[in-house]
């Protein structure tokens, strides 16, 4: 069993203390906005959880392409944890944001162009993991999962763009320009401060589980082998 990095530990405390400053700042430090009042902290974590599940999908992209090239076993591992982060975060997205348009919207759930695009792209990755459990062979699978991951990105740039390209009440708080969007408005300094705050505590807590992940992934691995060999 290998040894956990200094340096991953030490990520590990970090991402604590930025959670809990990311916390205050959004929830204490951040003034309420004008017209929604304390709802409004949602949007902090809702950003920022989308950013992360978006990285996610796209390093399980990477790791398919070099897996492809390669034939490495280790990119499919990465590819993997890269998804289920990327579902967590997305998951998470998709609950925020529900939380925040109850009291704007009145509604938990509407059939606007974000949120069913975005419903769709969690479904799709959904897919991935339940397709991938019925495949036995480990090279097999992991190819599989390299073009599925490649073809399935497709569903990314297609939530993220949805509320630029229809017309949606769902709000575009940077660079917005669409005057039926409900729940849009102009962030203040502070509120900026604790916006960026908390896309970088995100981001460095996405990397944080995504190299535990992948730590049990290698774990996994290791064990599927010793059982495929005993087999043989």
């Amino acid at each position: 069993m290998e040894t956990r990095p200094a340096f991953l530990n030490i990520l590990t405390w970090l991402s604590a203390a930025l959670f809990a400053v990311a916390c205050y700042l959004t929830l204490v430090w951040a003034p309420p906005e004008a017209v929604m009042g304390n709802v409004q902290r949602v949007f902090y974590f809702h950003v920022a959880t989308g950013w992360v599940g978006m990285i996610g999908f796209l390093l399980a992209v990477f790791a398919g392409i070099m897996y492809l090239v390669k034939g490495d076993m280790k990119w499919d591992i990465i590819g993997l944890a890269g998804i289920e982060v990327g579902l967590v975060f997305s998951f998470l997205n998709i609950v925020t944001g529900s939380i925040w348009a109850r009291p704007i919207w009145n509604t938990w759930w509407t059939w606007d162009p974000r949120l069913v695009t975005a419903t769709i792209m969690e479904l799709v990755y959904v897919a991935y993991l339940m397709l991938r459990q019925g495949i036995e062979d480990p090279e097999r699978r992991a190819r599989f999962g390299a073009i599925y991951a490649i073809l399935g990105f497709v569903s990314v740039p297609l939530s993220f763009l949805s509320i630029r390209i229809w017309r949606t009440i769902h709000p575009v708080v940077v660079g917005s320009e669409d005057p039926g969007a409900q729940g849009t408005f102009d962030m203040t300094g502070d509120m900026q401060v604790a916006f960026f705050f908390s896309l970088i505590a995100f981001t460095i807590i996405g990397v944080t589980l995504l190299w535990h992940r992948i730590r049990l992934g290698r774990m996994q691995a290791f064990v599927e082998e010793k059982k495929i060999g005993m087999m043989g």
